[in-house]
């Protein structure tokens, strides 16, 4: 397993480096096997009125899946315990999941209900966006199931989820609605129905390339 520690607007003295891997080295030790990789981001904030200005976040590798917990206090050494319990509990879950996967698999239908599109997402939000961009992230993004999209969801400590879609190739969001349970975001291209790709849907799709791939009579 390889631990990497970081540091913004923090600098990462030998004392918070040996309390990190102590305190996370702990948290993942049953969970060795299926880790490759822990990445931790520790950071304070500048602005001193800025309420948990100590934050301690770790993003766990493990076996293609990525596990998160964030957790933030006055005190770096009180977020470092924090997100090293939290992240243990999310480890557990996780190896839950993987266990009941290799018993049942539910249904997707099951799992995300169908819900009509709302024509007003922000409601009576007031939307702010930033003058620029601040923050870029590059991540692989493999194809999945919508279900185990939700897994992932539920393991990355965020409200939403982006992934390649298996089935149809497009990328999709699930996250979780405001009033329970979970929401699927899918573009619609050219104004046709849901989970098409230049309009034709993905059986669409295959009936094509198998008329193409036929003998010419």
């Amino acid at each position: 397993m390889k631990l990497l520690i970081q540091g913004n607007n923090i600098v990462v003295t030998e004392a918070i480096d040996n309390y990190v891997k102590e305190k996370l080295e702990k948290a993942v030790k049953h969970f060795q096997n299926l880790i490759t990789t822990v990445d931790v981001h520790l950071s304070v904030a500048k602005n001193h009125r800025v309420s948990n200005s100590h934050k301690a976040e770790v993003t766990v590798h493990a076996n293609g899946s990525t596990i998160r917990a964030q957790e933030g206090s006055e005190d770096l050494y009180a977020s470092i315990d924090l997100v090293a319990d939290k992240i243990a509990r999310q480890l557990r879950k996780y190896k839950e999941k993987m266990l009941d996967r290799t018993h049942v698999q539910p249904k997707t239908g099951e799992m995300v209900a169908e819900y009509p599109v709302v024509e007003n997402l922000i409601g009576d939000r007031h939307v702010e966006l930033p003058e620029r961009v601040v923050r870029t992230k590059y991540f692989a993004m493999p194809p999945m199931t919508i279900e185990e999209a939700l897994i992932q969801l539920q393991l990355i400590d965020h409200d939403f989820y982006v992934f390649r879609n298996s089935e149809t190739d497009e990328i999709n969001t699930v996250y979780c609605r405001n009033h329970g349970g979970y929401g699927v975001i899918i573009p619609r291209a050219n104004g046709n129905g849901n989970g098409t790709r230049n309009g034709k849907t993905a059986q669409a799709r295959t009936d094509e390339k198998e008329h193409q791939s036929s003998p010419q009579r």
